[in-house]
């Protein structure tokens, strides 16, 4: 049986990963809940998974939980913070991590589990983006297994596994194109909030669909896929496919082409990672192939998408351009959902916030996160002096 903690149990990939775990009790347990403020849907996997521990973002939230649980029964600890994040990724009766917290704040925790040996399922981009190079380290120095669960690289993973690593030529990314494919790139600055949140495909949280409609998600796909699979910049592209149908493909030397293709539900790639090197059953239905369908491929247009051109170039620089690259990009992206900055306003504020601060080579995950908030303090001062200037 597999012990879990679940870092981010409340988002869109914890809520699946918790529905995997409902069809195969028998299979899982869970240890800790790890969530940020929604103490509603919390309460509700409290009741029904009984984890041993359960961790809130601070507090304020961990008072108003204790609040609402019942007073009789089997309560679970109630704890707060990022020391306690980790504490519940390392516990001793834990051999798998589901890294699912959005944003910097999943690093230290996903880190700090694959010191201890634990399994980790990984879909926060951040742990691989901010601090790949110490986190690879890591990987390689315990020999844990950390499978990605992002659908690309989900895809990607499986692609590998038809041949010899030394044999692959290069790795492709598909990315759906986002709500502005057809859209002229002069078109760009005017368009809404609301529009930029119409995703053709997904349905994700705020962020990471405004990353999506920029090609700034591709873009640290791109990234991640460089640490997760040893490889140089060059070696991977991005091809647009609307469909989103196939995942990712991998190119041999012999010219051959592996594509993983699934239904676009997160229930596939989280059980491969819960099952890996196993397969279980399908947790969702089959693809029909009996029904006539198209897919459209074709290459990004990086004049009309910047971000996913900075993302390139910053792993390309190495050190900590990525995790400033990232932490520019949530403040930037977090001005435009204020309505403080144009849609391409974002793309400008991430390369001003590049050229202004130092590319370093952090040892430890204390050094990125500092690099994180002197970058944010960077971007946050271009935001408010754009702000500024359109008075």
């Amino acid at each position: 049986m597999r012990t879990l903690t679940v870092l981010g149990s409340t988002g869109s990939i914890g809520t699946s990963t918790l529905d995997v775990v409902r069809r195969n009790r028998d299979a899982y347990r869970i240890h800790a809940l790890v969530a940020g403020q929604n103490v509603d849907l919390l309460i509700e996997q409290i009741r029904e998974f009984s984890p041993a521990v359960v961790v809130v973002a601070d507090a304020a939230i961990r008072d108003a939980l204790h609040a609402r649980l019942p007073r009789t029964g089997d309560l679970p600890q109630l704890d707060h913070g990022s020391a306690a994040r980790v504490s519940t990724s390392t516990a001793p009766e834990v051999n798998f991590v589901m890294s699912a917290i959005v944003g910097v704040a999943g690093l230290e925790a996903t880190y700090e589990a694959i010191r201890a040996g634990k399994s980790v399922g990984l879909a926060n981009k951040e742990t691989l983006v901010a601090g790949g190079d110490l986190v690879m380290k890591a990987v390689k120095q315990t020999g844990t297994s950390m499978i990605p669960v992002d659908s690309e690289h989900n895809g990607a993973h499986q692609c590998l596994r038809a041949g010899r690593r030394e044999d692959v030529t290069k790795l492709i990314l598909t990315a759906s194109g986002g709500p502005f494919r057809k859209t002229p790139k002069a078109d760009l600055a005017r368009v809404t909030v609301a529009q930029a949140l119409n995703h053709p495909t997904w349905k994700m949280g705020r962020r990471i669909t405004i990353d999506s409609a920029t090609l700034m998600n591709k873009g640290f796909e791109v990234i991640e896929a460089c640490w997760l699979f040893d490889m140089h910049p060059r070696e991977v592209e991005v091809v647009v496919h609307p469909q989103s149908a196939v995942h990712a493909m991998v190119e041999y030397n012999d010219g051959s082409v592996i594509a993983q293709v699934c239904a676009t539900d997160m229930r596939m790639p989280i059980q491969y990672a819960l099952t890996y090197p196993a397969r279980d059953d399908a947790p969702v239905p089959r693809m029909d192939w009996r029904t006539a369908r198209t897919w459209e491929f074709e290459p990004p247009d990086f004049d009309k998408f910047p971000l996913l051109r900075l993302a390139y170039q910053a792993q390309e620089t190495g050190g900590s351009a990525t995790c400033t690259l990232n932490a520019a990009d949530e403040i930037a992206v977090e001005a435009f959902l204020d309505e403080r900055l144009p849609f391409n306003g974002i793309a400008e504020v991430v390369n001003d916030t590049l050229e202004a601060v130092p590319v370093r080579t952090p040892t430890c995950v204390g050094e990125i996160l500092e690099i994180d908030q002197e970058s944010r303090r960077v971007a946050r001062q271009l935001v408010g002096e754009r702000v500024a200037a359109a008075r």
